[in-house]
């Protein structure tokens, strides 16, 4: 069973407490995410045939991925955005994080391309129409694998679920497609630039 955090709870010192550290509520170890910061690491990479050198993580947190990253490619270029006030106020020089909403993405001021775009354990508390304007704010900005982690409605989910807006596989999958994203497995997409390293097994449904 996946277990994913209250991402529209207030996300003050408290709500990070419980769901990342508290081992009673946790929703993830430091051992889970090293397997997840590789794997993700390891698509990219195949897609681009060179190291990641520069990663935008939407819905960041408290840019727990950053320090994974950066013990595995040191000096590439983060940027994570969240609508965490105490996550930015906390990390952001630190992490380099800045405030900001996932349907405000268009005036978030991106420098891309990104090699890597994450959106981890932000999707499903997403609404169809948020969820698509901002994948279409940072389509543009895709230059390599985007790691846009979401579960069908039907799956269980624990941790603090009370305000999930999961939608259908099917529903997702139309929503990607119409952004410009082809699938390549493992919650990971590509863009235009990369359409045609993905065959057509790998693009799945």
């Amino acid at each position: 069973m996946m277990r994913a955090p209250q991402k529209l709870a207030k996300a003050d010192a408290a709500y990070f407490r419980k769901w990342y550290r508290d081992p009673r509520h946790r929703v993830s170890t430091k051992a889970a995410a090293k397997r997840k910061v590789a794997l993700v690491l390891a698509v990219a990479e195949y897609y681009l045939e060179r190291p990641v050198r520069s990663v935008l993580d939407v819905g960041c947190g408290e840019g727990n991925w950053y320090p994974l990253l950066a013990a595995l490619r040191p000096g590439l270029r983060y940027l994570g955005i969240d609508s965490s006030k105490y996550a930015v106020r906390r990390h952001g020089k630190r992490r380099n994080l800045q405030l900001g909403d996932f349907d405000q993405l268009g005036e978030a001021g991106l420098e891309g391309p990104y090699d890597l775009i994450i959106c981890s354990d932000v999707l499903y508390y997403l609404s169809r129409a948020t969820l698509t304007r901002g994948l279409r704010a940072l389509v543009p900005h895709l230059g390599g694998v985007a790691f846009l982690e979401a579960y069908d409605r039907r799956e269980p989910l624990e941790g603090d679920t009370a305000h999930l807006q999961r939608l259908s596989a099917d529903a997702y999958r139309r929503i990607f497609r119409q952004c410009g994203l082809i699938a390549c497995g493992s919650h990971c997409y590509v863009g235009a630039e990369l359409a045609h390293r993905v065959t057509a097994l790998e693009r799945g449904g």
